[in-house]
Parts: C-alpha cells; sequence; structure tokens
C-alpha cells in the first residue's frame, strides 16, 4: 500500500522508512497502520481513507471530536494529527490519529482509570469558549457525523433549542429524504422539539433555573465506540486504558451523552453508579429517566433515518410516552 503525499507532508515522514499495511475496518472509510520512524523513534499512526465530499466532512469532524476530547482527558481516545484531501487521489480524504491498539476486555484489564472516572471527567469540564462569545455555547467548530448523518452544529447558547433544531428537527429532514414523507413521523416530531423539549430542558426549567453549562460529549458512546487499549505516543498513559474512539462531538448537556448507552444497554449496571458519584445528575432528578429516553430518541430517529425498519417504532414508542406525560398541559 503506497502512502499518498499528502500524509507524507503532514506528519514529514521520510518514506524510505515507512511502511503502510491494512489494519481494521469501517463501514464508512478504508483503515491502515503506519509505522514509521521520526527522529530516531519509532512511531506508529492510524489512518483513514475515503472518497468524496462526505469523507472529508466526516473526517474534519472526526479530527476536531477526537482533539477536544483529548484535550480534557488526554488518556480517553487517540489524538488527531491531520486530515484533509489526498494529493495523489483525486476526490480522495485523509485522517490520521494517533495508533490505538486495541485490547479484549476479558483478557485485558485496565491499568489507568475506569471509563466512568474519564467521562465524568470530561463532562465537568466546561467547553471552550468559542470565538465571539464570552461563555461556552452550545455546539461546536465543525460539522460531525453520527455514522454517516452530517451534523448541524451552529452554536446556540440555549440548550434547548439546540437539540430540537440541530438534533430532532434535523434528522427528520433527513428521515423524509430517505424514507419519504411520513405524517405521522413528522407531526409527533415537531410535537416533541416544540412541546415537550422546552418543557423537559429550558435553562429555566433545569438546576432550578440555573442552567447548565456545555460540556464535550462523544456524541455516539456505546459499546462499539468504546474498548481497552494502549495509545502508541501517549506520554501520560499508564498502559492498557479505557478509551473512546469514532466521536461525533458538540458541545451539550452531559446527559446528552447517556442517550445512545440507554438504547443500547450501556456499560454494566456499576458505571452509571460510579458516573454519577462524580457527575451529579441534573435538578430536578425525578425527570432524570425523562430527559435520558427525549435524548435516546435521536438515536432512534438517526438509526431509522440511516437504515430504515424497525427503529421507527422505537422512536414512535418514546415520543408518544413523553407526550402523554408532559404534552397537553402535562
Amino acid at each position: 500500500m503506497k502512502l499518498d503525499s499528502a500524509i507524507v507532508e503532514a506528519l514529514s515522514l521520510d518514506p524510505s522508512k515507512t511502511t503502510v499495511a491494512s489494519h481494521g475496518g469501517s463501514g464508512f472509510s478504508t483503515t491502515a497502520k503506519i509505522t514509521t520512524t521520526l527522529n530516531g523513534e519509532e512511531r506508529k499512526f492510524f489512518m483513514k481513507t475515503g472518497k468524496g465530499k462526505d469523507a472529508e466532512i466526516m473526517f474534519e469532524g472526526e479530527h476536531h471530536s477526537l482533539n477536544a476530547i483529548h484535550t480534557s482527558v488526554p488518556t480517553l481516545c487517540p489524538a488527531s494529527f491531520a486530515h484533509g484531501p489526498l494529493s495523489d487521489t483525486p476526490g480522495g480524504a485523509f485522517l490520521v490519529t494517533d495508533f490505538l491498539d486495541l485490547k479484549s476486555r476479558s483478557s485485558a484489564p485496565s491499568s489507568g482509570q475506569s471509563l466512568a472516572t474519564k467521562l465524568a471527567k470530561l463532562h465537568t469540564t466546561p467547553a471552550p469558549t468559542p470565538q465571539g462569545y464570552s461563555k461556552p455555547v452550545f455546539g461546536f467548530p465543525v460539522t460531525t457525523c453520527c455514522g454517516d448523518t452530517a451534523q448541524p452544529n451552529t452554536y446556540k447558547e440555549n440548550w434547548a433549542e439546540f437539540y430540537a433544531e440541530n438534533r430532532l428537527k434535523a434528522i427528520l429532514k433527513k428521515s423524509e429524504r430517505t424514507n419519504g414523507q411520513d405524517a405521522d413521523l413528522s407531526s409527533l416530531v415537531d410535537k416533541t422539539a416544540n412541546t415537550i423539549v422546552p418543557r423537559l430542558l429550558s435553562s429555566s426549567h433545569l438546576n432550578n433555573g440555573k442552567g447548565i453549562t456545555p460540556v464535550v460529549v462523544h456524541g455516539d458512546l456505546w459499546s462499539g465506540n468504546a474498548s481497552r487499549g494502549t495509545l502508541s505516543s501517549n506520554k501520560t498513559a499508564t498502559g492498557i486504558e479505557e478509551v473512546v474512539f469514532d466521536p461525533s462531538s458538540c458541545y451539550a448537556h452531559n446527559e446528552y451523552e447517556l442517550g445512545i448507552m440507554k438504547m443500547f444497554g450501556g456499560f454494566g449496571g456499576r458505571f452509571l453508579e460510579e458516573y454519577h458519584a462524580l457527575c451529579p445528575k441534573t435538578e430536578p432528578i425525578g425527570e432524570y429517566e425523562d430527559r435520558v429516553a427525549l435524548y435516546e430518541l435521536y438515536h432512534h430517529l438517526n438509526h431509522h433515518a440511516i437504515f430504515g425498519g424497525g427503529y421507527r417504532s422505537g422512536a414512535v414508542e418514546i415520543m408518544r410516552r413523553l407526550w402523554r406525560k408532559y404534552g397537553d398541559g402535562g
């Protein structure tokens, strides 16, 4: 496998001291391991390549997502070093990150902090303040992709508005493009976005009117995007670490992270207990389960938009249940 000259230039590699081999797999890209010598030391990188504008958008989002997480918790994910268009393959794009040597959970006990502890640290660290703003806001500097769904992350100071507009209404539009018009689903999403979201997520309601502080979230954190492994160039790692990958980040309510965990079973019974001991549930605690269900809803809608089929029923069930409880003056 020949290394594209754009990657050679981005990483300042010597092709005579560099090898590339296919490694792992991805549903949206081709993946490989780069082994080289830099400043007299062996270095390993992980490379993704793809075709078209969609790949460029996906890799840019992943690059910024990984580095946003890595800045707050360096041992939680690989750092990303470069992304952009390929030079030798017209229309191609690439992403290069630190190499993550994944291990089986059953055979490789972690020598570092638990995943719950690391995630709690990420979620108790305020998001950076974007240029032009005086405080952290909700959104992200670039578009990110959850699966192959490009997520609009335009900044908003109001979390309920961001979740309603940039997630629920945005994913409904994609669903209509891929699955066709669906009047019943559209009506439910509109009612949820316009009534249930402000009822449960408004700044005047959360934390006794104090609102929430935006934090960096992974955005697609289920068991398939977390494991244990060693980070090849991370000097702060202690050995085998709890790690995450393939993020689609934004600056969000920390509990947004929990929606896809609930959808796909989470990380075991004690995970949330340990996590919430360090990152307490948002007030009102009595609505915690309903907020998590509201965040789970987005992922049912996203899977329906991507794959169709039975994910629609899961979305409809959540919306109808929340409407019975909080709609019509509930």
